[in-house]
C-alpha cells in the first residue's frame, strides 16, 4: 500500500482475479526485499504447513455440513484465514514458477470433464 491509503479491514472485495492477488503479493514480498526466499521449493513447504493447519480446524470435528451452520464466527474466521494462507502460496509458488494458474485450472477443468463425463440421465416414460 501506498503512503495515504486506508487499510479497511470490513471492506469485502468481491471480484479480485487471480492476477490481482499475484501483482499484492509480488509487491508485498519486494517491499520487505523477501523475493530472495521465495525459491519453489520454500514456498511449497510454506504452503504444506498451511494445509497442516488448515488440516488441523477439520482434525476432531468428524464430517461437518455445508455451510458450517453450526461452527462459531470466529472458527469460520480462523477457517477463511487457513485457506486464504494456503491459495496466497499457490498463487505465489504458480507465479515463481511461471505457471499461470487460471489457465491451467481452466485447461484441467475441460480435461477432467473429457475423463469423467456425465452420467447419461435415465428417461422416465410417461
Amino acid at each position: 500500500m501506498g503512503e495515504g491509503e486506508e487499510i479497511i479491514a470490513d471492506e469485502r472485495v468481491m471480484d479480485i482475479s487471480l492476477k490481482d492477488l499475484s501483482k499484492q503479493l509480488e509487491e508485498f514480498a519486494m517491499a520487505r526485499d523477501w523475493e530472495k526466499f521465495h525459491s519453489p521449493r520454500n514456498l511449497l513447504l510454506a504452503m504444506v504447513g498451511e494445509v497442516g493447519e488448515l488440516s488441523e480446524i477439520f482434525q476432531w470435528r468428524g464430517e461437518v455440513d455445508k455451510g458450517l451452520p453450526n461452527w462459531e464466527d470466529a472458527d469460520k474466521e480462523h477457517l477463511g484465514e487457513e485457506l486464504s494462507d494456503v491459495l496466497l502460496y499457490l498463487i505465489r509458488l504458480a507465479d515463481i514458477c511461471g505457471i499461470d494458474l487460471g489457465d491451467a485450472a481452466t485447461k484441467k477443468i475441460v480435461k477432467n470433464a473429457i475423463k469423467y463425463p456425465p452420467k447419461p440421465r435415465e428417461r422416465k416414460l410417461l
